[in-house]
């Protein structure tokens, strides 16, 4: 018998039998490893236990630990996890009775796209940034893939910032009327596409004017100096022109002044001498009236030129109140009423005494035109006795001519 082991045809089979086993077993932990199974949360997940023909009973781990979450094993060594939630998502591996390791896999969870929920802002004539927010909540890496068009034109790539989720568009088709944008979000369980459609013109709308700057006028506590400049991001100034409006108001008032100057800088006459003011900028395409008005530009506070000024902390600027003789409100922000006319107590003499020469002037007016009526009628009646009178001579003289009969 140990001749027979050691003859050179059982030392070939041996070596044989022996090659053909290794190899299989490394076939087996390298070849059926794969690589990620995405699985629906909340649904029943099949893990298959590689593409093996060998029957042989398995054992699952997850991460390593034979702990799984609620499941069952198949008699073909499947793996069904039972609800699936996330706390069951992880690396899975097959191993047979003698721990052999017959496949791994891992897996993740969630949900297939759905629809996006897009808004498109057009700051300019030549750009336009589109982004989106997701509806549905997939727990999955996504891909994203976003065309856009103006009717009757070919779809061109909106350039993608995944990381900010947004896309950008140059130089659009402004001259159509309707433009439409197409995102397409896919992942391991799938894709959806979100079309929207949109018009440029209606959503223009300028970044707020920039370097806004307020100053007191030396010598006129009544006065302000305002100036701006465009926005960074409206470059063409001469082809499409800006409109601008500005809004102040002494800290504390509820109502805003409004003026629309023409260019920058600009003069404000009517400033409450000795108060604190906020002053406000914003911008408008002046040649599209259908596009939107820009943001305010932020708060500034300044205070006009007094005769003696001192210096303040912000705090005690902050802290100063307007006179009782305005309304307040605590929510200065949103208040929307335009001009009022603001008196000064130092011009309330000033104004009595307009009033009283207004009243002067009715008064004597209204003698003036009394006068003229009485004299009217007085003549009237002259004429009328006057006219009379002619009357009579003339049929006395007539009856002296004409003699009795």
């Amino acid at each position: 018998m140990p001749g027979l082991l050691s003859s050179p045809v059982c030392l070939t089979v041996i070596w044989f039998l022996s090659w053909s086993l290794c190899t299989g077993q490394a076939q087996i932990q390298t070849d059926e490893v794969s690589g990620v199974q995405y699985g629906h949360i909340q649904s029943n997940v099949t893990l298959a236990c590689g593409k093996s023909q060998i029957r042989v009973p398995v054992a699952w781990h997850l991460n390593h630990s034979s702990a799984l979450p609620r499941h069952r094993v198949t008699p073909d060594g499947a793996l069904v996890l039972l609800h699936a939630d996330h706390s069951a998502q992880g690396n899975y591996s097959c191993h047979d009775d003698r721990g052999l390791l017959l496949h791994s896999v891992r897996l993740r969870l969630g949900r297939p796209p759905g629809l996006l929920k897009v808004s498109c802002q057009v700051p300019n004539h030549t750009h336009v940034r589109c982004s989106w927010t997701e509806l549905v909540k997939t727990f999955l890496p996504a891909k994203y893939n976003a065309t856009f068009r103006g009717t009757g034109l070919e779809w061109r790539p909106c350039v993608l910032d995944l990381a900010h989720k947004h896309c950008d568009v140059d130089h659009p088709a402004f001259w159509q009327t309707i433009h439409t944008l197409r995102i397409t979000e896919s992942n391991g369980l799938g894709s959806e596409t979100t079309s929207v459609r949109f018009r440029l013109h209606e959503l223009l709308k300028p970044d707020p004017p920039e370097s806004l700057l307020v100053k007191a006028l030396e010598g006129h506590s009544q006065r302000l100096i305002v100036s701006w400049n465009f926005p960074a991001s409206w470059p063409v100034h001469d082809a499409f022109p800006l409109k601008f409006q500005i809004r102040y108001r002494p800290q504390g008032s509820a109502f805003w002044s409004e003026v629309f100057p023409e260019e920058s800088p600009y003069m404000i006459f009517d400033a409450l001498a000795g108060y604190l003011h906020q002053v406000q900028i914003r911008a408008h395409d002046e040649v599209n009236s259908e596009s939107q008005w820009s943001d305010w530009s932020p708060l500034l506070l300044v205070r006009p030129w007094e005769v003696s000024s001192t210096t303040e902390t912000p705090e005690e600027q902050t802290e100063e109140t307007f006179p009782d003789f305005f309304p307040l409100s605590t929510k200065p922000e949103i208040s929307t009423a335009k001009t009022h006319n603001s008196v000064h107590p130092e011009d309330e003499g000033n104004l009595g005494l307009v009033i009283l020469l207004v009243l002067f002037s009715v008064v004597i007016l209204i003698t003036v035109l009394s006068l003229i009526f009485v004299v009217w009628v007085r003549q009237r009646r002259r004429d009328h006795v006057t006219k009379q009178e002619l009357t009579s001579m003339v049929d006395f003289n007539h009856l002296l001519l004409v003699g009795p009969f």
